[in-house]
């Protein structure tokens, strides 16, 4: 391996995975939460954060939709 390179003479090309990235959210999520996919991970060996990515992907491969209705005041 040299000790130098010179990247002048590289030619550029866009990352072909830069679509894919993904981007950091704040969420507010509550305890109990956390603590179901903590468990979750602690059986399957995945991290937390993996697997409510995970979860939340398979929502939009599906198109799940919440059925949320609202209590009249």
């Amino acid at each position: 391996m040299k000790n130098e390179y010179d990247l002048s003479k590289m030619k550029s090309r866009r990352n072909p995975y830069a679509k894919q990235l993904k981007k950091q959210v704040t969420l507010r999520i509550r305890p109990d939460i956390i603590e179901y996919f903590k468990d979750m991970a602690n059986e399957t060996g995945i991290p937390y954060q993996s697997l409510i990515n995970l979860y939340l992907q398979d929502c939009v491969n599906n198109q799940r939709k919440l059925d949320i209705q609202w209590s009249p005041q």
